[in-house]
């Protein structure tokens, strides 16, 4: 089993693809206010890239509850729009710390979850009627 991967899922979103957007960039702060669900846990990350024309945002963890199971764990999030939809793409590329950890499938629901609650936040505050 391999001790480092990458996971890439998608998810439609009915908000602004650019508020999306410049929520990751700008105010990253402010998502766990958008999405308080869970048990509380640490994490310190930087933001490793941004590329403002296609709407990407890379985040590197650097200490925190995720580093006790991963050597290296990044955070990739990029909005395409297709037409009507705007589709978010996640990536999570990680080393573990040894065979015995899990791939980060269920972080990966979990910025899922995350990504679906900040598009409810901006349905219900923040876009035009």
């Amino acid at each position: 089993m391999p001790l480092s991967g990458t996971i890439v899922k998608q998810v439609n979103i009915k908000s602004d693809s650019d508020m999306f957007h410049e929520t990751f960039r700008y105010r990253p702060y402010h998502i766990s206010q958008m999405s308080p669900d869970g048990k509380p846990q640490v994490v310190k990350e930087v933001i490793e890239a941004i590329d403002k024309e296609n709407k990407l945002v890379r985040f590197k963890v650097t200490e925190g509850d995720i580093m006790e199971a991963y050597k290296t764990f990044a955070i990739t999030i990029r909005v395409d729009t297709h037409g009507e939809e705007n589709v978010v793409t996640c990536t999570l590329d990680y080393e573990k710390v040894n065979e015995y950890i899990p791939n980060p499938d269920r972080l990966m629901e979990l910025v899922l979850i995350v990504a679906k609650d900040v598009e409810t936040y901006h349905l219900l505050h923040l876009q035009p009627n």
